[in-house]
C-alpha cells in the first residue's frame, strides 16, 4: 500500500472524526473526477435518498480504482460535494459501511466536504472525487 502514514492525533488539533488531517505516499498519485450517483446506463441511482446515492457514487469511484490497479486502502484523500451538510452523518455512516471491512483498524483517508449550491445535475446529492496512490513499482510507468 503506498498510503505510508495516516496522521490522526496532534498535540494542539483534536482527534478528527472519522478521517486522517495528512496522509503520506509513495509512487505516482491519480486524481479521480468526481463520481456521482449514476448506473450503468448513464440513469440517476436514488432520486431524494442521500445514502443510495453515496453508495453509488462509491461504487463508481470504485470501478475507476480498481481501472487503475487500486483499492480503498489506496485512497489519500476524499473531496466530497453535497447540497446539504447537515446531512454528513450519512455520508460518513455510507463511508464507513463500505471502507471498514477493507481498512480494518487503518484510519479513513485525509477529507474535505463541501456544502455546494447545486451539483452536476438536478437529482444529484452528493459527488466525490479521490486522490489515489497507484500500487506498484513507479519505474513501472
Amino acid at each position: 500500500m503506498p498510503a505510508a502514514e495516516r496522521l490522526t492525533e496532534l498535540p494542539d488539533l483534536p482527534t478528527t472524526p472519522g478521517y486522517a488531517h495528512a496522509v503520506t505516499v509513495t509512487g505516482r498519485l491519480a486524481f479521480i473526477s468526481g463520481q456521482v450517483a449514476v448506473d450503468a446506463a448513464g440513469c440517476v441511482v436514488g432520486v431524494d435518498d442521500l445514502a443510495a446515492q453515496t453508495r453509488q457514487a462509491l461504487s463508481n469511484l470504485r470501478h475507476v480504482m480498481r481501472g487503475l490497479g487500486a483499492d480503498w486502502s489506496d485512497v489519500v484523500k476524499f473531496t466530497w460535494y453535497v447540497m446539504d451538510a447537515s446531512e454528513v452523518q450519512t455520508i460518513r455512516d455510507v463511508r464507513d459501511e463500505i471502507l471498514r471491512p477493507a481498512l480494518g483498524e487503518v484510519p479513513n483517508p485525509a477529507s474535505t466536504l463541501v456544502q455546494v449550491a447545486a451539483l452536476f445535475g438536478p437529482d444529484f446529492l452528493v459527488e466525490v472525487e479521490a486522490v489515489v496512490a497507484i500500487p506498484g513499482d513507479p519505474s513501472d510507468v
